[in-house]
């Protein structure tokens, strides 16, 4: 109740803000230069009665303070913040956690190594936020600008080099406008309803609405509400995040873990034998009855519940759109994430609130009559299939290996094949209306369905099934192939160039590509080949991962230079396998990570700021670097990979 209430005070105070400014905590800079070495100097002058946090804080605290570099390519870090006093620690009540933080006047000092004596600018801001004991003020920036070698001749700027890198609470990411920032978070909102966990959602929606729809007032009222609920709890979700209740990875453990993954699969398993006709899905009488004397309030109480149900669904494929955006919001500060999920909700929650008003004009059809069941039968059909998307992700993720391609695609081929057979009426549920004939309609769509069959049965003899491949397993996941007496699995190319590669014997990279899976590693054997390194943060569960590895890696000519120009290091952030203890590292925060994932994921955010995936860095043997995230343009892949190799 108290991070509730204070999310809640916070949320307030943001808006009052905006009115009346308040800002106890100022800021000024200066600098002393002894040859190339700099002395970057920050000073935080503390209103009486708050407090400035520091830049180390535990994961689930407050936001730290920040400092963001525009570009982090004009010098290298020495060692790290050197601080003055030292932060006080205390025990914060509203997020249970030791915290430290400084009061009336704090000096943080951050050496850096200038890469050459050209005259240069290094201009950036300080992320912060101020505290005292009864309120906050939102996430704040000052900005800051140093000049050094201004009468020498003019500086030639690395070009590509990393500008992610973070080190000691310092954050070299640059800025960006906030109206790209809107346009981009109202872009994935709409995206994200094209993903395959999303999707399958609409009938679950369609089911709920239908009942009652014959009053259209209150079947648009009700409607309405349902798409303002998505909302709301996106744009809470964006307020929780701005101060840090939650980690940026909760999206990933809701899509990766076995829990989440497991319950969702039960929840369209039973919505579609509900669909099929075994059950209807009601509220319990006594829930009725109470809801019944209070009929609109009952409505709306109906409508926010099942958008918080597809809300908590759809993280499962919602997971890398909202994690990007909170990564890139935190890190810019200010009312960001707020902003970001509230566009990111409306483009999310307009379709379903007009889905959740459409069935009230459906009712009122004439002539209705079994059809309407009938979109319920196949809408159960879609959802066994998507469903089985959940177990593969746990059987991936976790490294079972029981749910293999072949085995996916012939469950699939089953379920579109009967959904066919009922198309053209040789299946019949019990409450469908008769069919004394196949309609025009009924005919196309079991074309389309029987089509799409012998379309599956071709992925059993090793088609990449490219159009639907972010829906399935991976090819290296099929056992056999037909017409085959070599299994897929025993062609994998698992001999890398500097030798074994670590944990081959539980990971692989897709198309028969030989590479690594370990950071270090990889990166040695590359130092050693005097090759570039490809670097890609992907994951077992990533949908895009898999739809980019079969479609633009088969390209000729991204094959030819992934497999004999780079060596390829493939960091899965979600997988699930134990480290020795010698391999144990410790992030930033101060926490062990005991995982290969939970390593990944440190390693990309911490040098990278992100945690979307896939996510590609190229690495050269001198450490220049060119980052790209998810692409499914041959062309621009192709190009990325060439800079890499000019």
């Amino acid at each position: 109740m108290k991070k509730i209430a204070f999310v809640l005070a916070l949320f307030v105070t943001t808006l009052v803000a905006q009115a009346q400014i308040v800002n106890p905590t100022k800021w000024s800079f200066d600098s002393k230069q002894n040859g190339n070495e700099v002395d970057l100097i920050f000073e935080a002058t503390i209103d009486a009665g708050w407090h400035l946090y520091d830049t180390d804080l535990p994961e689930g605290g407050p936001i730290a303070t920040t400092f963001v570099f525009e570009d982090s390519t004009l010098f290298d870090f020495v060692g790290k913040i050197q601080k003055v006093p030292e932060p006080e620690i205390h025990f914060d009540e509203t997020f249970q956690l030791n915290v430290g933080y400084f009061g009336g006047k704090a000096v943080l000092t951050q050496k850096i190594k200038l890469k050459s004596s050209d005259p240069v600018e290094i201009k950036g801001y300080v992320l912060f936020m101020s505290c005292n004991d009864e309120t906050c003020t939102p996430p704040e920036e000052s900005e800051f600008s140093f000049k050094f070698n201004q009468d020498t001749k003019p500086a030639v700027p690395a070009e590509g080099k990393n500008a992610g890198a973070v080190a000691n609470g310092v954050d070299s990411t640059g800025g960006q406008s906030l109206w790209l920032f809107i346009l981009i978070s109202a872009l994935a909102g709409f995206a994200a309803i094209l993903t395959p966990c999303v999707f399958p959602m609409i009938p679950m929606t369609v089911s709920f609405f239908m009942r009652g729809s014959e009053n259209r007032g209150k079947a648009v009222k009700t409607g309405v509400f349902f798409g303002l609920s998505i909302v709301a709890i996106f744009t809470l979700l964006g307020a929780l995040f701005s101060i840090g209740i939650f980690g940026p990875n909760v999206g990933s453990i809701l899509s990766t873990h076995w829990i989440p993954n497991l319950l969702f699969f039960t929840l369209f398993l039973v919505f579609a034998i509900s669909f099929f006709g075994a059950f209807e899905m009601v509220l319990p009488n006594s829930l009725v009855n109470k809801t019944d004397s209070q009929a609109d309030k009952g409505g709306l109480i109906g409508a926010f519940f099942m958008a918080l149900t597809t809300v908590i669904v759809s993280f499962s494929c919602t997971g890398p759109f909202i994690g990007a955006l909170i990564i890139e919001a935190v890190q810019h500060g200010g009312l960001r994430p707020l902003i970001g999920m509230f566009f990111f909700g409306l483009a999310f929650g307009t379709p379903f609130a007009l889905l959740a008003i459409f069935p009230s004009a459906l009712s009122k059809l004439p002539k209705s009559g079994g059809w309407l069941n009938s979109i319920k039968v196949v809408f159960a059909f879609i959802l066994l299939a998507f469903g089985l998307k959940f177990l593969s992700n746990i059987d991936q993720v976790y490294g079972f290996e029981i749910l293999s391609r072949e085995i996916y695609l012939s469950i699939w081929i089953v379920v579109f094949f009967l959904l066919g057979m009922y198309f053209i009426g040789k299946i019949k549920f019990s409450h469908d209306s008769d069919l004394p004939y196949v309609g025009v309609g009924r005919l196309f769509l079991s074309i389309v369905t029987f089509t799409f069959v012998l379309y599956l049965f071709t992925g059993l003899f090793g088609a990449p099934l490219r159009t639907i491949s972010a829906l399935i397993p991976p090819a290296s996941t099929q056992s056999f192939m037909v017409g085959s007496s070599t299994s897929a699995a025993h062609t994998r190319v698992q001999q890398a160039e500097c030798g074994p590669a670590k944990y081959a014997d539980k990971l692989h990279l897709p198309n028969g590509l030989s590479g690594y899976f370990d950071y270090e590693q990889g990166l040695a054997c590359a130092k050693e080949q005097g090759k570039p390194a490809l670097v890609v943060f992907k994951g077992h569960a990533c949908s895009n991962c898999k739809k980019m590895e079969n479609s633009v890696w088969l390209n000729p000519d991204v094959m030819k230079m992934m497999s004999e120009k780079y060596v390829v290091i493939g960091l899965y952030t979600d997988d699930r396998t134990k480290l020795d203890e010698s391999d144990w590292v410790t992030s930033a925060d101060g926490k062990e990570l005991k995982t290969l994932g939970k390593k990944n994921l440190d390693i990309q955010i911490s040098k990278y700021g992100t945690n979307s995936i896939p996510y590609h860095v190229i690495v050269e043997p001198d450490g220049t670097e060119y980052q790209m995230g998810v692409t499914f343009e041959d062309d621009e892949f192709k190009s990325f990979l060439e800079k890499g190799l000019e």
